[in-house]
C-alpha cells in the first residue's frame, strides 16, 4: 500500500540518521511521539512518512538500534510484524493495535500498556513534547524510566529543511498559488463564504493537497473581513464585499505552507488599501532581519518598535513562524523562541492588525538563505485583488 507523494527513501534514511545522532548525544535508547491529528502532529509523520488522522491516536516508538514500533488504532489483539520497506510501514517493524478513543475516558490508558510492552528492554528513554502526551501514558513511563526531553534537541534538526524538503515545498507554494488564483475565478455575489472555501478546498485536494484550513468571511467594506473557520462561514457575498482568505494547506510530502491575500467584489476603499500597504512593509521589515544566527526574540521586539513608531499595534499574536511537517513549528518569532534562525529553514511571515474596521494581513513562506530570506516562495501578487 502505497502513501500520496510519498517521501523517498533516502530522505527517510536521512531523517533517522539525523534523530539517532540527537540519540546519542542524549544517550537515549528510544524515543516516544504522539499525535492524534496531521495538523500539528508532524513528529509522527517526519519520522514515519504516514500521518494521524481523525483523532485516532498514534503513538511511534524509534529505537536507536531496530526498527520503530507504531501503536495505533485497530482490533484487540492487533500485533503484526511488518515490512520495513514497504510504503505505508517502511522503518516499522511492529504495529501494535487497540481500539482507544480519546471521547471514551476508560480506552484511553488501552495504548499506554501496548507502549510500555514495546518498550521492554529500554533504560534510558526520550519523549517529544512530553507535556502533549496523555497523563495516563506520561505517568507510566516517568514511573518505569530514566526520561529526557529530547524536544529542543530535535526541533533543532527537524527545523533545517533537506534538499528534497525544499524542492517539495516550493511545490506546495505553487499549489497554493493555483488555488487562489482559482478562488479568483469563482468569488461572485451570491455565494457563500462556505461556497468560496469548500470550492478552495476541493481545489487544493484535486491539485494533491491531503489537509489544512481555510479561514475567512466577507464582509461590507468599512468592516473587518476576519479568519473563521466553516462554522462561521454562513454569509452570502454582496457587490463591494471584501473577504481575507487563508490557504494553510499541505502539498507533496505532506509540508505545510500559507498564503493570505484579500479580494474585493469592486473597488477597495483607501483604507483598506493603505491597512495592507502597512503590513506589506512590515513583512519586508522583519524579512531584512530574519538572517541565519539572528535571535527571533530581537525580531519580535524590533517589529513592535516597527509598528507602533507608526501607530500601529505591537503583535500579541504570533506573526511569523517555522512550517514544515507541522502547521506551526519552531523557531516561532516571538519574545518566548530560543532557536535562532538558521539557513535552510522555511518560515510563514505574516503581520496583521485588526482596527475595527478592516483586518489588514498578508502571508507568505521563504526559506532562509546564506544571507538572508530568499526570493517569495509564492508568485501570488501582493496587493488587494479587485474583482
Amino acid at each position: 500500500m502505497q502513501t500520496n507523494s510519498p517521501i523517498t527513501a533516502s530522505e527517510m534514511e536521512r531523517r533517522w540518521s539525523v534523530a539517532r545522532v540527537v540519540m546519542a548525544d542524549l544517550g537515549l535508547d528510544a524515543l516516544v511521539m504522539h499525535a492524534r491529528e496531521d495538523w500539528m502532529g508532524g513528529y509522527v509523520r517526519w519520522f514515519t512518512d504516514v500521518p494521524a488522522n481523525n483523532g485516532y491516536p498514534r503513538t511511534v516508538v524509534f529505537f536507536a538500534d531496530r526498527p520503530m514500533v507504531v501503536v495505533e488504532m485497530g482490533a484487540f489483539g492487533t500485533d503484526r510484524l511488518t515490512d520495513t520497506a514497504a510504503g505505508a510501514t517502511r522503518g516499522v517493524g511492529r504495529v501494535l493495535g487497540t481500539p482507544s478513543f480519546h471521547s471514551i475516558g476508560y480506552t484511553v490508558d488501552y495504548d499506554t500498556d501496548l507502549l510500555l510492552q514495546a518498550l521492554q528492554g529500554v533504560e534510558r528513554l526520550g519523549v517529544l513534547v512530553p507535556s502533549a502526551l496523555p497523563h495516563g501514558m506520561m505517568s507510566a513511563l516517568a514511573s518505569r524510566f530514566d526520561l529526557a526531553d529530547a524536544t529542543d534537541a530535535l526541533d533543532r534538526v527537524k527545523a533545517i529543511k533537506s534538499a528534497e524538503e525544499i524542492s517539495l515545498i516550493r511545490q506546495c507554494a505553487a499549489l497554493q498559488d493555483k488555488v487562489f488564483a482559482e478562488v479568483c475565478d469563482f468569488i461572485r455575489p451570491g455565494v457563500s463564504d462556505r461556497d468560496v472555501t469548500s470550492h478552495a478546498e476541493a481545489v487544493g485536494r484535486r491539485l494533491g493537497s491531503d489537509q489544512g484550513i481555510y479561514l475567512g468571511l466577507s464582509a461590507p467594506m468599512g468592516q473587518p473581513s476576519r479568519f473563521m473557520n466553516r462554522l462561521f462561514q454562513t454569509r452570502t457575498l454582496q457587490p463591494g464585499d471584501h473577504m481575507s482568505l487563508l490557504i494553510e494547506i499541505n502539498g507533496p510530502g505532506g509540508l505545510y505552507l500559507e498564503i493570505a491575500r484579500t479580494m474585493v467584489l469592486g473597488r477597495a476603499d483607501d483604507h483598506l488599501l493603505q491597512a495592507f500597504e502597512n503590513v506589506r512593509q512590515a513583512q519586508d521589515h522583519t524579512l531584512s532581519l530574519m538572517k541565519p544566527g539572528t535571535a527571533p526574540a530581537d525580531i519580535a521586539a524590533a517589529h513592535d518598535v516597527w509598528m507602533t513608531s507608526r501607530g500601529l499595534p505591537a503583535e500579541t499574536r504570533l506573526y511569523a513562524h517555522g512550517q514544515g511537517c507541522e502547521m506551526v513549528e519552531r523557531p516561532l518569532i516571538r519574545r518566548d523562541e530560543t532557536m535562532p534562525l538558521a539557513k535552510d529553514m522555511c518560515l510563514a511571515v505574516h503581520p496583521g492588525y485588526d482596527d475595527g474596521r478592516v483586518f489588514a494581513v498578508i502571508c507568505d513562506n521563504y526559506m532562509i538563505e546564506a544571507d538572508g530570506p530568499g526570493e517569495c516562495l509564492h508568485r501570488t501578487e501582493k496587493r488587494i485583488f479587485e474583482l
